[in-house]
């Protein structure tokens, strides 16, 4: 099968200035497709601008998946419901992220391999998926950065990046306590887990400004 003649150097041109890469992408075979099966115009023109659509829904999700920090990637088209220990029910109701709408917070505390960061890391998933924002950390994560921003007096000014998310979720609380100064020769904290610690907590906050 012989791949589709280029677009015209001018509407390609036109298309770069208008910042539509999905469309300019998708043209020339579907102008090609197009004449083959005489679409109509108005055709051409919206499936063009679907794809570009699309696209840009796309690269956007990507872009607030990275700036999450998620830990795995996990969503939960890899979740078992059977196989947790939380309710199914509780399960359902939490999926419907209500309670983000809602701006509720929400803890979380069981036993260590209970998959309690595999299902919120879902619930993170499932907030981005819907254009809302999401901050991920571990409470050493936050130490770290409080820590780092002491020194110039800029921890306000962290903090309040931070909360411009719609969601932030904070793992492994309980897990680690963290130093309130870093042990001397060091640049974090090196204190040691707890041992046989019997449950790890982790906290969703969402924001009071956030957008419904």
């Amino acid at each position: 099968m012989s791949a589709a003649p280029g677009l015209p150097v001018e509407v390609e041109q036109l298309m770069r200035q208008l910042k539509m890469p999905y469309a300019r992408a998708l043209a020339p075979e579907l102008v090609a497709t197009a004449k083959a099966q005489r679409w109509d115009p108005v055709e051409v023109i919206k499936a063009l601008f679907v794809e570009e659509v699309a696209g840009r829904g796309r690269s956007m999700l990507a872009t607030r998946r990275k700036a999450a920090g998620f830990p795995t990637g996990k969503t939960f088209a890899a979740w078992d419901p059977a196989a947790s220990s939380i309710p199914g029910p509780t399960q359902q109701a939490l999926r419907t992220l209500e309670w983000v709408h809602r701006r509720e917070n929400l803890v979380v505390c069981g036993p260590s391999g209970t998959g309690k960061t595999f299902f919120l890391e879902a619930l993170g998933q499932a907030v981005v998926e819907t254009g809302r924002r999401v901050a991920w950390f571990t409470l050493e994560d936050l130490g770290v950065l409080v820590r780092a921003h002491r020194t110039d007096d800029t921890v306000t000014k962290a903090v309040a990046r931070i909360l411009r998310a719609d969601l932030v979720i904070i793992d492994d609380i309980g897990l680690l306590p963290v130093a309130t100064t870093p042990p001397k020769g060091s640049t974090g904290s090196s204190t040691p887990p707890t041992r046989n610690a019997p449950s790890r907590c982790h906290r969703t906050c969402t924001q009071p400004g956030s957008t419904s």
